[in-house]
């Protein structure tokens, strides 16, 4: 059976060596111009002595920059005399689609988030997959996965976590949402949610939180240092990194059901009606898609299904039938 096979991945660091290591992720991958070659993913290590261990990722899709940027520059600082326990980074988790700046592999168009648990035998994209589900999952105590909207979606920065059925790992879960102190906080719906890391980090158990740090294919100040200030604050709430943890405002958001999410039916070309963080009602225009084939057609009139806020909206300045063109959240008590 394929499940019994090897990874062919090869890590070149120790995980239970003292220190800091900065290597790679070897996956060996043939390709025209170069018969022997390989993908090499960075990994760094911080480990000091017993303790509970962190995954920390970032350019699950390659488009989405918050993430790495934060973490290979935690890579870089973290003081491992700061460190009691485990600290793993892998900044570009899918390192093709990072290279490339596309939200999927270039090598065989694998969505990363999609492709769990993955395959030893498997696409590229399925073997990266594989070995973070069998080698690197199972080390970890609390996983941490940074996204934001990539080139298609924007999103007001929230961090997050799901509803779960083990209300005990919930409960840890959204503890650690509230350390990370983004301006927003989120309990997450997926509309989406099988082959995701998230799914397979939650049912090993594992503390899962995440983050939606704006879009458009790019970063911004405010963001990055979203992104910077949280994970320090988690890695200080997980008791990995000494140190207060610094907390600020955050106003928490739902997703209570399907109804959040308002889709396209149309191609054309999209006006966002409402802002970022504005409030709607139920049954007012979110956006217009306006046909462009020819002039003097009446524009689709997207309306929300429910009340609450602007969370999330379509990036690019046209849309096809299908695209998410808003997301709705609910605000809440912490």
């Amino acid at each position: 059976m394929s499940s019994l096979r090897p990874s062919p991945v090869a890590p070149t660091v120790d995980f239970d060596r003292d220190g800091v290591q900065h290597g790679f992720l070897r996956l060996p991958y043939s390709r025209d111009d170069s018969a022997w070659g390989s993908v090499m993913i960075p990994i760094c290590v911080i480990r000091s002595g017993k303790g509970p261990a962190a995954l920390l990722t970032g350019g699950n899709h390659g488009d989405e920059y918050e993430g790495p940027l934060a973490l290979y520059d935690l890579a870089r600082t973290l003081d491992p005399s700061h460190v009691s326990g485990t600290v793993i980074i892998v900044p570009s988790m899918n390192y093709p689609a990072f290279r490339a700046g596309t939200r999927t592999s270039p090598i065989d168009k694998g969505n990363m988030n999609r492709s769990f648990p993955g395959r030893p035998d498997g696409t590229v994209t399925e073997k990266i997959a594989d070995y973070f589900q069998r080698e690197l999952l199972p080390r970890a105590d609390i996983v941490f996965d940074f996204h934001s909207g990539g080139r298609t979606l924007d999103f007001v920065p929230f961090c997050a976590a799901h509803t779960l059925p083990d209300k005990s790992q919930e409960q840890k879960a959204f503890a650690a949402v509230e350390a990370f102190s983004a301006p927003f906080s989120m309990r997450m719906t997926e509309i989406d949610a099988v082959g995701m890391y998230d799914t397979a980090a939650e049912e090993m158990g594992k503390v899962f939180v995440t983050t939606e740090l704006g879009g458009g294919g790019t970063s911004r100040a405010e963001t990055v240092r979203i992104a910077r200030r949280g994970i320090l604050n988690v890695l200080r709430h997980a008791g990995i990194v000494a140190g207060v943890v610094e907390k600020s405002r955050t106003r928490w958001l739902d997703m209570p059901s399907g109804d959040c999410f308002a889709f396209a039916e149309d191609d054309g070309m999209i006006e966002t009606m409402v802002d970022l963080g504005e409030p709607i009602a139920k049954g007012e225009v979110l956006a217009r898609i306006h046909p462009t084939g020819r002039t003097g057609g009446a524009p689709q009139e997207i309306r929300a299904k429910m009340s609450g806020m602007l969370a999330a909206r379509h990036f690019a300045g046209l849309v096809k039938a299908g695209d998410c063109a808003a997301v709705v959240a609910v605000e809440v008590g912490g």
